[in-house]
């Protein structure tokens, strides 16, 4: 089965998802790029699903194309980027270094990719995967899905004047 061209007038994901990154300041930008290439190279089998919404950028990486069977996520606003964890709550984090209250979600920040790296975060990243509903594909390679696109949107940009 060959697989569904865009049409001409959509651009291709990458194109898109490049686009929505260019909207941020260089710094941050630089920042959602290596975390989103750490991420792709420590999970190549899962799908991106991407959302340009009105409070965040995300890039959530899941077993499926179901938002819902995303493990972690990447979400950017104007202030920086963060580690969003899908299911955080029931995650073991002797670390201490998951943030929020919420009854499912945690996250943390990073200052670089490379906090990617660390051993208590990529502990996280191991447990998330684990406990996927449905387990990352063996081999092959994830697609980048954009889900939706919201018409307004907080500047991607701090206003420092």
């Amino acid at each position: 089965m060959q697989p569904k061209a865009q049409p001409a007038s959509e651009p291709s994901p990458a194109k898109q998802v490049a686009g929505f990154i260019g909207k941020f300041d260089p710094k941050v930008a630089k920042l959602i790029r290596a975390a989103r290439a750490a991420l792709r190279k420590r999970f190549p089998t899962a799908n991106e699903l991407v959302y340009d919404n009105y409070n965040f950028f995300v890039i959530g990486f899941g077993t499926t194309e179901r938002p819902s069977d995303c493990m972690v996520s990447l979400a950017a606003n104007a202030k920086g980027v963060g580690l969003s964890f899908y299911y955080g709550a029931t995650l073991p984090d002797p670390g201490k270094i998951l943030l929020g209250s919420g009854s499912q979600n945690r996250f943390i920040r990073l200052k670089s990719a490379a906090d990617l790296a660390k051993p208590e975060v990529e502990a996280l990243l191991r447990a998330a995967a684990a406990q996927a509903k449905t387990p990352l594909p063996a081999s092959g390679r994830g697609r980048t899905i954009v889900r939706s696109v919201s018409a307004k949107q907080r500047p991607r940009r701090l206003d420092l004047n």
